[in-house]
């Protein structure tokens, strides 16, 4: 019948390790036994070799050998050194062989079986012979009168003596090796217990496969996955999370706070509370952050999940734009919709010189500004965003200027800089100038764009209060806005497509008394710029301080902003 194999990992080990701790204790049982053994037989030599030489060097000995009976002293005497610690048997002969003494008295008189030959020339001989008792260790020894050997003494244990001495040894030797057996096996059980609960009953095979699973799961996934330890150091990341956050390929078991991130997306990661859909930046991504403590007895670390939302972002901000080119075009069309009406009732009332002259000045300035655009601003792109601004800037009722030395030719911009970086940068720049501007003293908005030095210029300053000194840091953080909660998150998207770009971006006071932002964009040697027309440099370099000398930009209907 063949036993069943072990399924579980705990299971196996706890096979193997009772085997080995069998085999270890059986094998030592063994050793120990003919070990005890052979030791055993050393001491019944010694000890029979002590007692023969004690008992041939007694003067009581001697004294009877003289006598003529030398068997009435010496039996007794011999009988008194055997006993159940001592010697088997004892024997008195004489110089040829013949016994005076026997633990058994019909034999007495009867010839000595054993070598004799060199106790009789005054050595002594240790041998292990089958006498009448048996096989015995047994010792011959001399009996000396001054020079002459007057008789022979031999002394022996039984082998059947300490056979039993030896399976007493034995029979506690197992006793101990069969405790050492058990507590192995209590010790392996309680081991192999809580592998049992860590592997959760799988075996080897089942671990090795689940191992080969996790280690495909971790890598195939796009979204980013980090585990951390109890003590906040990276425990596991996937090839997502080091391009997410820009880690080095050596960055297990490094702590979170050595990693180099945004103060706040290393709060999120060091927090002890889950956190869920947090929206964080780093130099060039914005970040979901989840994170999830690993549950246990103790302290386990947590998971944390990233997802880009960059490009999400950058369309959520584009979806933006259009929702305001569609409300301003709404309103517009409104706007035209009364100027329309106005014709047409001049028309009915017989005025039809002066419903020309209305008309006529609305396309005048509606073609107007789209000739101040197309003419300043070649990029295609840039002279779009532009024109939508202005119209929603209209109905803010802000008043959105172009300087009048601003310019940038199409084909200017490298192909490596994106038009929706472009579009991020300066859209949200001039949406976070108006609503600064809105309801200030004058409600003015100045843009300023141009090349110079192999450098995009984007200068965008407004009439509003302005920025303090001391925030002119945290202006580009995620979350700082005089707007309220759920804002403040157009700046640090401006400053991170920037550093995308390879840029820089400047803040500081404006003509008007409000904020001045400034953008510098590499064009990069593949895009250098156009000649450019007189005074063009100049008004690039100073296009924060040309703002009177611009031209406002009017609305799509006609009328400038106010």
């Amino acid at each position: 019948m063949r036993l069943p194999r072990p399924r579980s990992l705990a299971g196996q080990l706890f096979a193997m390790q009772a085997v080995l701790v069998a085999v270890i204790v059986s094998g030592c049982a063994v050793f120990a036994y003919l070990t005890d053994h052979a030791q055993a037989e050393e001491t019944a030599r010694r000890q029979v070799t002590a007692t023969a030489t004690a008992v041939a060097r007694s003067p009581a000995v001697l004294t009877a050998v003289r006598s003529d009976h030398p068997t009435t002293a010496l039996q007794p005497y011999a009988d008194a050194l055997t006993g159940e610690g001592g010697v088997t048997f004892v024997v008195i002969m004489a110089p040829d062989g013949r016994r005076w003494t026997h633990p058994e008295p019909d034999r007495i008189g009867g010839r000595y079986l054993g070598h004799i030959d060199g106790a009789q020339r005054g050595g002594t001989v240790t041998e292990t012979y089958e006498g009448t008792l048996g096989p015995s260790v047994r010792t011959v020894t001399p009996v000396w009168d001054r020079d002459r050997v007057v008789a022979l003494v031999s002394a022996g244990i039984t082998i059947d003596r300490i056979s039993e001495q030896v399976r007493r040894q034995v029979t506690a030797l197992l006793g101990f090796a069969a405790g050492a057996l058990a507590l192995g096996a209590v010790g392996t059980y309680v081991v192999n217990a809580r592998l049992r609960r860590h592997t959760h009953g799988m075996n080897a095979a089942e671990l090795s496969r689940m191992h080969d699973y996790h280690q495909a799961a971790l890598h195939a996934v796009r979204e980013g996955l980090l585990m951390l330890d109890g003590h906040r150091r990276i425990a596991l990341v996937n090839d997502g999370a080091r391009e997410l956050l820009g880690l080095p390929p050596d960055v297990v078991g490094t702590p979170v706070a050595e990693l180099g991130l945004p103060p706040s997306l290393t709060d999120a990661l060091l927090a002890t509370e889950p956190r869920e859909d947090e929206l964080h930046l780093t130099a060039d991504r914005v970040l979901v952050v989840s994170t999830r403590p690993v549950v246990g007895g103790e302290r386990r670390g947590a998971v944390v999940t990233l997802r880009d939302h960059t490009e999400l972002q950058a369309l959520s901000g584009e979806l933006d734009s259009e929702r305001g080119f569609t409300q301003a075009l709404r309103a517009q069309a409104h706007e035209a919709a009364n100027r329309l009406h106005t014709v047409v009732s001049l028309i009915e009332l017989g005025r039809v010189e002066e419903a020309v002259e209305f008309a006529t000045a609305e396309l005048e300035l509606a073609q107007a500004l789209t000739d101040r655009v197309v003419d300043a601003v070649g990029e295609p792109v840039l002279a779009a965003l532009l024109l939508g601004k202005s119209a929603q800037a209209s109905e803010r009722g802000v008043e959105l200027v172009l300087t009048g030395d601003s310019r940038v030719d199409d084909g200017v911009l490298p192909p490596g800089l994106p038009a929706r970086d472009l579009v991020t940068v300066l859209g949200n720049l001039v949406d976070n100038a108006v609503d600064a501007a809105q309801g200030s003293a004058g409600s003015r908005v100045t843009v300023a764009l141009g090349t110079a030095g192999g450098e995009l210029l984007l200068r965008v300053a407004d009439s509003g209060p302005g920025v303090p000194p001391g925030d002119a840091e945290s202006v580009f953080e995620r979350g700082w806005s005089t707007h309220g909660p759920g804002r403040g998150i157009g700046l640090a998207l401006v400053r991170q497509a920037v550093h995308r770009a390879g840029g820089r971006i400047d803040l500081g006071p404006g003509p008007d008394g409000g904020a001045q932002f400034t953008v510098r964009l590499p064009l990069g040697p593949a895009a250098a710029p156009p000649p450019a027309p007189a005074g063009a440099a100049r008004g690039a370099g100073a296009a924060g301080t040309a703002g009177t000398a611009g031209a406002a930009l009017p609305t799509v209907g006609g009328e400038a902003a106010s």
